[in-house]
């Protein structure tokens, strides 16, 4: 099975709303609509098996819908695994993590930046005691601001490495968008999984090298980041920058299957 490991897809509703948020922040203009069709039909053209869906609550108040559109997107197509959703200040976390096991919801995704809390706050680390070895988590990493100063990065997914050892983690953008450095440094060759999205473009071409010499291909995840960025496209990108032969490009794409044993 071959893995798009980092999208997104949104309900029509909201669809427009989020990609003009998202060019706010990041400034870059989404290839895609943001429907899950779209999605799908891209990852089809470009030879994907499955795609990974990812949502964010950035409220309390909005675990329970982001989380109904997971389990909605789940049960739509075999060839969608959505991830849920928690927030630190949500009341009834048990709950919420039974009704997503019962729905078929394997993996977690949390944006501290967006969420709104740091990584190493201890609220947070409450969740992290309940869903250690029990959930596949993914970890928006890294931002512009530098690293003591931001709510995720590489240095704060470090030590939550090391407390919660049983933790399945992926670290999204290569460990940390725009913060590669540390990721060469402190994160490559822990026992940590990063995906190639929204960071092969960004990135200095000698540490994105030293960090593959560090890390083991088979916890390197391809990921597009759509509807930033085409599946296709992302997947030629990779290919190329890296200069993999066809196996050695093979290893990236069905890399994921390993999460969910």
């Amino acid at each position: 099975m071959y893995y798009d490991v980092h999208t997104h897809a949104f309900h029509p509703k909201i669809a427009d709303k989020v990609l003009t948020q998202l060019h706010n922040h990041y400034g870059i203009t989404a290839v895609g609509n943001g429907h899950p069709e779209d999605l799908l039909a891209r990852a089809e053209k470009a030879g994907l098996d499955k795609v990974i869906i990812h949502t964010a609550a950035t409220s309390p108040d909005q675990v329970i819908p982001a989380n109904n559109w997971s389990i909605e997107l789940m049960k739509s197509d075999p060839r969608i695994t959505a991830f849920g959703t928690m927030h630190p200040d949500y009341d009834d976390m048990e709950k919420e993590f039974s009704r997503l096991e019962r729905n078929g919801i394997k993996g977690l995704k949390f944006h501290p930046d967006f969420q709104g809390f740091f990584m190493d706050d201890r609220k947070f680390y409450r969740i992290l005691e309940m869903i250690q070895g029990r959930f596949v988590t993914m970890f928006h990493i890294g931002d512009k601001l530098p690293p003591e100063k931001n709510p995720s990065c590489p240095l704060k997914l470090k030590k939550i490495l090391i407390d919660f050892p049983k933790l399945k983690a992926i670290g999204a953008h290569m460990g940390g968008l725009y913060h590669w450095k540390y990721v060469a440094e402190e994160l490559a060759g822990m026992n940590v999984f990063f995906d190639t999205s929204s960071a092969l473009p960004f990135m200095d071409k000698q540490v994105l090298l030293d960090i593959m010499n560090k890390h083991p291909r088979e916890q390197i995840l391809f990921g597009s980041d759509y509807p930033l960025f085409d599946p296709g496209e992302s997947m030629k990108e990779l290919q190329h920058t890296l200069k993999l032969k066809d196996f050695e490009m093979e290893i990236h794409l069905s890399a994921a299957e390993q999460l969910f044993k």
